[in-house]
């Protein structure tokens, strides 16, 4: 299918990326000849993240509103599944490539939650892509799939643009809510996707407030315009809803099958008047250009951290070649910082005592979040299952529950990313003066945390056939009958006789009455002690899930911190050493170690003022050079594994 002009996302300047890379790759260069591994990895990562310039957008919403349709009328291709009887079962990604492909990820036998490498693609025809990722052609993923993947050559995809069509089935109330929210942190932005057929709901409004505490880039759309003649109020009523939860929201009104229809006739007009040009260029200048301005800046701290870093040692053995009286006390100096920085390293450094006991106090308030939402779940279910009779309505309440817990474990998975970033951001401040950069944590993904908890059991409808009313009833009046039979049969009258009869008639209605009480004080206490049991077993299986990702949360953050304190350490002792060889040095090896010493210099400055220049061209500049305890710190961000 041609694709339409305004579609053309604002590409990166080849020059720029080529100079990111380039710079990078500089530093690489200058610390491998100063023999710093440990600095040479951090910029081997800054490498990687510039080969791989995917920006997510995550599209969300809640069941059949329309998310497939937008994302094939972005791309101007068919490559979601849509149809009034399909939902879409497994995430779908689509990303620029040459030629059109599909495949699609599994994991491997052996692999660990959150690994992504341990993923195998594999390939498939595209046009079966509704066989694997639908709820039709793979109800409830029976297939174990991770995601599908969709290769276009599309130019609104060449700049990085990445879109991802997340799983529909059941809606945001469901547990898909849970992987919907855990891949949030992975994004770049979200777009939530309502029709025009009614205002935003409870739940949709609720959805949004967690995605708002995970990513702030969210965009409002509204869908299928072409549908409802009353999209206009409708559209007014959302964005005062959307004010209310942040005034920078944007919402875009459109119709998908307008825009597919101008592609196919290329027709700009009526593109206009589906209104994708105005969300094209939001993605364009805001989604996009924004993740390449943060990209920028993130190569900049990690450039300005590491030749901070290689110029601690040379500027060291510069300074002490070039004023021998004073290298005794910059010596003792520099020792002193070492010994500062060996603290660090070691396991009983305050920032291991602050990391360990902030894990600890997380997961005993992670564990107790869990059981109290559950626990007012638990008193809601059973005051509901008190004032009625829950037989009848048994799979309405079930469908509740389970959204209820849902929609709980979201809500604490919600609060303990927030945790976790707020305990790396503790750890970070017993380093320096100077900021840090703060880990990626992976609060790893919880999207699976209700895989384990099996379904809701069934419950006794409590309904009974006429043959059985009446059986229970002649039970009842059977006593009655013969009771006053013989009563009057004192008085002449036979067994069988009118008031006999009567009285076996009233004694069988009230004993029809009290077997249906019974009956209904059964049921109400075996759904009590089923609703029991469900959200004991979901606090013990999502406790224990939960508490193994915040145990990956300690180890990423160990690692990430004991990586600086030995960065530090390393250059320290380099200082140190170069200080005590300088001290030492003829005059003839001196004059041509400063030479060197210079030259090298010069280098690094080049590379320091080439950094800079990349963060004070963006609208906020970076922080001047920090000390040689790290870079700027990074707002902290928790993925999805």
């Amino acid at each position: 299918m041609a694709e339409d002009p305004s579609t053309v996302a604002r590409q990166p300047a080849p020059a720029t990326a080529a100079q990111l890379v380039k710079l990078v790759e500089r530093g690489i260069q200058i610390v491998s000849e100063g023999g710093r591994a440990d600095l040479r990895k951090r910029l081997d990562q800054t490498l990687r993240r510039l080969n791989d310039p995917s920006i997510r957008v995550i599209v969300v919403g809640e069941f059949k509103q329309g998310k497939s349709k937008l994302i094939n009328a972005l791309v101007n291709a068919p490559v979601c599944p849509v149809d009034d009887d399909i939902a879409t079962s497994v995430p779908t990604v689509v990303r620029n490539g040459d030629p059109a492909s599909a495949s699609v990820l599994v994991p491997h036998a052996d692999a660990e939650p959150g690994d992504e490498e341990a993923l195998e693609r594999l390939p498939i025809n595209i046009g079966d892509l509704a066989a694997y990722v639908s709820e039709r052609g793979n109800p409830g993923n029976a297939k174990k799939l991770v995601a599908a993947e969709v290769f276009l050559p599309r130019r609104l995809l060449a700049g990085g643009l990445t879109l991802v069509d997340s799983p529909g089935v059941g809606g945001l109330g469901s547990t898909h809510t849970l992987t919907t929210l855990t891949a949030l942190p992975t994004a770049d932005a979200m777009l939530l996707v309502s029709d025009a057929s009614q205002e935003y709901t409870e739940p949709e409004i609720r959805f949004l407030r967690q995605a708002m505490r995970i990513t702030p880039s969210v965009v409002g759309v509204l869908s299928k315009t072409d549908l409802y003649p009353e999209w206009r109020r409708v559209a007014e009523l959302d964005r005062d809803h959307l004010a209310r939860v942040s005034p920078d929201i944007p919402l875009f009104p459109l119709s998908s099958d307008l825009r597919l229809e101008a592609a196919r006739q290329q027709d700009a007009e009526l593109n206009t008047e589906s209104g994708f040009p105005a969300l094209v260029g939001h993605l364009r200048t805001e989604i996009v250009g924004k993740a390449e301005r943060i990209q920028r800046r993130a190569v900049s701290q990690d450039l300005l951290s590491v030749t901070d870093n290689l110029r601690l040692s040379l500027e060291s053995e510069l300074a002490a070649l070039e004023d021998p009286q004073g290298t005794p006390a910059m010596i003792a100096s520099l020792e002193a910082a070492k010994l500062e920085a060996d603290e660090l390293r070691k396991k009983s450094a305050r920032w291991q005592t602050t990391l360990n006991d902030g894990i600890g106090d997380l997961i005993a308030d992670m564990e107790y979040d869990l059981r109290d939402r559950l626990r007012r779940i638990q008193r809601e279910a059973e005051t509901a299952i008190d004032q009625g009779d829950p037989g009848p309505t048994w799979s309405e309440f079930t469908k509740w529950l389970e959204e209820s817990a849902a929609s709980a474990i979201s809500d604490t998975f919600v609060w303990t990313s927030e945790r976790a970033q707020w305990l790396a951001t503790q750890v970070a401040e017993h380093f320096s003066e100077d900021e840090v950069a703060l880990p990626v944590l992976r609060v790893s993904d919880t999207g699976d945390a209700l895989d384990p908890v099996d379904d809701m059991p069934g419950l006794d409808e409590g309904r009974i056939n006429a043959m059985q009313k009446v059986l229970i009833g002649m039970r009842g009046s059977y006593g009655g009958v013969l009771m006053f039979g013989l009563l009057t049969g004192l008085f002449g009258l036979a067994l069988i006789n009118p008031l006999s009869v009567g009285a076996g008639l009233l004694l069988g209605r009230k004993a029809y009455r009290e077997d249906k009480e019974a009956r209904l004080k059964r049921r109400q206490a075996d759904a009590k002690t089923l609703v029991r049991r469900q959200l004991d077993d979901v606090v013990f299986q999502v406790g224990k899930q939960l508490k193994d990702r915040l145990r990956l949360v300690q180890r990423t953050t160990r690692d990430h911190f004991t990586e600086i304190a030995q960065e530090h350490h390393r250059s320290l002792s380099d200082s140190v050493a170069a200080a005590q060889k300088a001290a030492t040095t003829y005059t003839l090896e001196k004059d041509l170690r400063i030479r060197d010493i210079r030259a090298e210099l010069n280098r690094v400055d080049t590379l320091q003022q080439a950094a800079r220049a990349l963060a004070e061209g963006e609208s906020a500049p970076a922080k001047g050079g920090p000390g040689p305890a790290g870079a700027p710190r990074r707002a902290p961000t928790v993925a999805a594994g």
